[in-house]
This record gives structure tokens, C-alpha cells and sequence, in this order.
């Protein structure tokens, strides 16, 4: 029999004991429900079976109750006796235990920080993240190219608004060879960058940067570790959540290997408040993430979402999910009503009861059901009492969690931040080299200038006498250093434009090339 993951069953009341086929968890799935239905519950359990199996994990606590997958359930949990009695019920021999976790938190309070650059974020995501118009997104893909064109490279948005800058400075010329530019569209996108950094966003961009392998380990007894990301005071900025998790897995996708079809994952990635993702996403973000979705499972990854309805995803996305659990409805509203029939299609019917009735019918830790079987054909929808899960439901205390991060295999390595040189760097070396050929050019036509004076002051003296040999001893003195070439220069360089000009081209940016 091919190994799964036990989902839950029943009684008589209900259908065969559900199991997830590990040879399909990278086929996708779908976790929805109302709130308060158990989804969180279902994502626990979930991770813990693949965890089990030996398959890493990644998973958001938006709530802050997934902590407890660090550690084992107790009998003086609250639900003990509820939980033993379903595991009675469903035919579980449940046994508590912990399962090995790394907590993440681009805060970096409640986990290890996690960061990527501006670079590897790239523009698409970065205009997501700012809200950006299409002219202004115009705007960040100039950037981005004339950072690659020029060898500076944007880690932080330091370095991004340094970038910004420069265009700012240099818009005439830099819209002649990349398009056209506008220093409005750059102020609003440094005003959008204000408000990125006054939410935190400052802490996602930066280095070390976040190796994807930290993320795909199993501890020494071959379990796949569960990392949990810290996302209770990141959804307080919705669109940099989701953005986020909107990189790590195009990032996935980059850089993971073809594998075909693999005997169990490589890694499981859970997004939930999924959403966030497809509010007011324009379409190319939509076709990004449906592209991802489509080809990112022959990569061994599997992605599950989990919502509130089916409806929140789009119908591209969603024909994608194999495996899905669909907690209890609420119908209020006719467009609830609607939401609820085009929920209750999307499954394989049960002749025994109706698929409609049934999603509004199930309790809290009960839900219907459908994973994949042989052959990748869509089970009959089932009603399934949900287990319970093997470690504590609910959040850990402090000092367990400081505990467990000091314990870590990546304690201390994302720590200390560090700052390479840059695209800051470089165009500030530049602009402080041209300041100083300004500075040297101006010394140059002063020392010309005193030199003339002296010329005329003794030529008025000695009725003229001194002017020849001084004259042939300026020009051979001028000869020897090429001070007739830097007078020349300076004359040019003593006007307020061309001054301008020199400090806006930053060392003759445009000469280099």
C-alpha cells in the first residue's frame, strides 16, 4: 500500500478513513473554512505527517498557535480527553511527540532573521510590494537594468534609493538610452519606500540573505524540520506579507531541480491567509503565480492554501489543488450562497448525501474531504472527523521558544547583519570623486587667476619690462605640469552648471560608457 498521511475517518456516520498519498503531496491542495472551523488544526496535523515522513516544511503561525509543534502534547491539555475520544472514534492510536521546528521572524524577535535582497526580489515583486502605478513600475525596471548595466548592485533599499536618486539627477540623459523617466513618478516612489521602511520593511532587505537549504533539513532521525515563520505582527502590513511569501517560492521554483515525480516531496509549503496574495493583484502577478503553481510541483514542492473559500483563489490557481479540505461555510449574503455552490462542484460526488448541504453541516473539527488516489484521479468527497494532533495545540512560552532557537541549526548565522559595498557605496565614491576634481579644478583656475593678477601688477611697476620673461616662464612652467590644460578645464568647471553638471554625472558616468 502506498504510504500516506492519516487525515482522519469516522463512524458509521461517516466515510473511510482519509489519508493523504505522499506520492501526491506535490499535486497542491486546498485548506478553506470559515474562521473558528479548524483549518489550523488541519495545517497542524498536516505538517506534523509530512514532518514524520521525512519532508521539510514551511508554514506561516498568524495567529501564534503553531509554536506547539515544537513540542509534545500533554494530558493536562484542556482537549485531552476530547482528543482521546476522536481518536477512539476515527481508530487512531494517538501517541503525543514533538517535531523538529525553526522559527523564522523577519523581526527577528520570535525567530531567526530572515532577509533577501532588493536584487533577488526584483522589480515585479518590488512594484507589488510598493503598490506601484505602471508608470512608476516603468521606473523600478530602469533602475534595476541600469544597476545590472553598471555593476551596482542593490542588496538593501538603501541601495535602491541611491539608485533612485541618480536616475532623479540624471533623468535627461538616462531617459535617452532607457526610456523615459519622470521625477515625479521617482518622488512617489520614494514616498512609497517611506512607508515600506516605517512598517518594518527595511528588515526583509539586507544580507545575510536567506539560504534556501536552511530550509529543506531533517534533523538526526530523519524527520524533515517544520519552519515556522513569526507572522502575527507581520500581517499588520498585509501586502509585505504576502509579497514575501511570494518570493520564497518563485525563489523555490529558480532554484530547485527538476525531480519528475518523486516519491514524496522535497519540501511542503503552506501559504496561508491566502488571499492576501490575490487581492487587487494585477493580472501579470496572477499569471506569475499560476505559472509557479503549474511547474513548481515537478520541483517536489508541494503548495497547499489555506483561506477562508475556494472563491479567494482564481479558478486557474484553484483547477491546480488535488487535495483538499473544506471546513464548515457560513452563508449570510446570496454571494455566500454562490461562493457555497461553486465550492461544493469543485468535488467528486458522493451519491450518499449532498456536497452542499455538507459544508455547512460539519462542526468545528469535522470537514469533507477529497485527496488524491491512484493515478492522480480526485477521491469521492467524504465527511471526515479531522485527528488530533500529536503535538500541544496551542503556542509555547518565551523561554521554550528561546530554548528552542538556541538549539538550532542556523542559531547565529543570520544574526549580525552586514553591509557590502554597493550601489550606495559606489555612486556616493563617485559623487565624492567628482567633488574633488571639482575642488582640484577650481584650486587650479584660482592659482591661474593669482598668477594673472601678480602678471599685471608687476607689468604696471616696470613699465612692462617683466612681462616677456614672465611670460616665458609661465609657459614653461605650464608646459611642465599642464596647467594651460587645467585652466582650460577650470574655466569650464567654474560656472554653477558646469559644476552642476559634473556633480549630477557623478564622475562622467556617461563617459565610462
Amino acid at each position: 500500500m502506498e504510504p500516506g498521511i492519516f487525515v482522519g475517518g469516522g463512524d458509521e456516520a461517516y466515510g473511510t478513513p482519509q489519508e493523504l498519498l505522499l506520492g501526491y503531496g506535490n499535486r497542491h491542495g486546498l485548506i478553506a473554512g470559515a474562521t473558528g472551523t479548524g483549518k489550523t488544526v488541519t495545517l497542524q496535523i498536516l505538517a506534523e505527517g509530512f514532518s514524520a515522513a521525512g519532508v521539510p516544511v514551511f508554514l506561516s503561525d498568524v495567529k501564534g498557535d503553531l509554536s506547539g509543534i515544537g513540542m509534545a502534547g500533554s494530558a493536562d491539555h484542556k482537549l485531552h480527553d476530547a482528543f482521546m475520544a476522536r481518536a477512539q472514534t476515527i481508530g487512531l492510536d494517538l501517541e503525543y511527540s514533538n517535531f523538529p521546528v525553526t522559527f523564522w521572524d523577519l523581526f527577528g524577535k520570535k525567530g531567526h532573521p530572515v532577509r533577501t535582497t532588493v536584487a533577488e526580489m526584483g522589480p515585479l515583486l518590488i512594484s507589488r510590494l510598493l503598490e506601484l502605478t505602471d508608470a512608476q513600475e516603468g521606473v523600478i525596471n530602469v533602475a534595476f537594468r541600469l544597476a545590472d548595466d553598471e555593476s551596482l548592485p542593490m542588496y538593501d533599499l538603501k541601495d535602491l534609493r541611491a539608485m533612485l536618486t541618480f536616475i532623479a539627477e540624471n533623468a535627461s540623459e538616462i531617459s535617452t538610452t532607457y526610456g523615459l523617466v519622470s521625477t515625479r513618478s521617482i518622488g512617489a516612489i520614494q514616498r512609497r519606500l517611506l512607508v515600506l521602511e516605517n512598517q518594518g520593511g527595511d528588515n526583509l532587505f539586507g544580507e545575510p540573505a536567506l539560504d534556501l537549504a536552511d530550509m529543506m533539513q531533517v534533523d538526526v532521525e530523519g524527520r524533515g524540520r517544520i519552519n515556522i515563520l513569526a507572522a502575527d505582527q507581520l500581517m499588520g502590513a498585509p501586502r509585505l506579507y504576502s509579497t514575501f511569501l511570494l518570493w520564497l517560492l518563485s525563489e523555490l521554483f529558480e532554484e530547485l531541480p527538476e525531480v519528475g515525480n518523486p516519491d514524496k516531496p522535497k519540501l511542503v509549503f503552506f501559504f496561508d491567509e491566502a488571499h492576501l496574495l490575490f487581492d487587487g493583484a494585477p493580472k501579470a502577478l496572477v499569471d506569475k503565480v499560476e505559472q509557479v503553481v503549474r511547474l513548481i510541483r515537478s520541483k517536489g514542492v508541494g503548495v497547499f492554501f489555506v483561506t477562508q473559500k475556494p472563491a479567494d483563489v482564481p479558478d486557474d490557481v484553484l483547477a491546480q489543488l488535488g487535495n483538499r479540505v473544506q471546513h464548515a461555510l457560513r452563508v449570510f449574503t446570496p454571494r455566500d450562497q454562490r461562493d457555497l455552490k461553486l465550492a461544493a462542484q469543485t468535488y467528486r460526488g458522493n451519491p450518499r448525501f449532498s456536497t452542499e448541504e455538507a459544508i455547512t453541516q460539519v462542526g468545528t473539527g469535522e470537514a469533507v474531504t477529497s485527496f488524491l488516489e491512484q493515478k492522480g484521479i480526485p477521491g469521492v468527497v467524504e465527511r471526515t472527523l479531522i485527528r488530533p494532533p500529536s503535538s500541544q495545540l496551542g503556542p509555547i512560552d518565551a523561554e521554550t521558544r528561546a530554548t528552542l532557537m538556541a538549539a538550532s541549526p542556523v542559531a547565529g548565522k543570520y544574526e549580525a547583519r552586514f553591509d557590502r559595498d554597493s550601489a550606495y557605496e559606489r555612486l556616493l565614491a563617485r559623487a565624492e570623486a567628482a567633488a574633488k576634481e571639482v575642488a582640484e579644478a577650481e584650486a587650479a583656475e584660482a592659482r591661474a587667476e593669482s598668477q594673472q593678477r601678480e602678471f599685471n601688477s608687476a607689468r604696471r611697476y616696470d613699465g612692462g619690462r617683466v612681462a616677456q620673461s614672465t611670460k616665458r616662464k609661465s609657459s614653461r612652467s605650464s608646459d611642465s605640469v599642464g596647467e594651460a590644460f587645467a585652466k582650460s578645464f577650470a574655466r569650464q568647471l567654474g560656472t554653477k552648471s558646469g559644476q552642476a553638471l559634473v556633480r549630477g554625472i557623478l564622475g562622467s558616468f556617461f563617459k565610462s560608457r
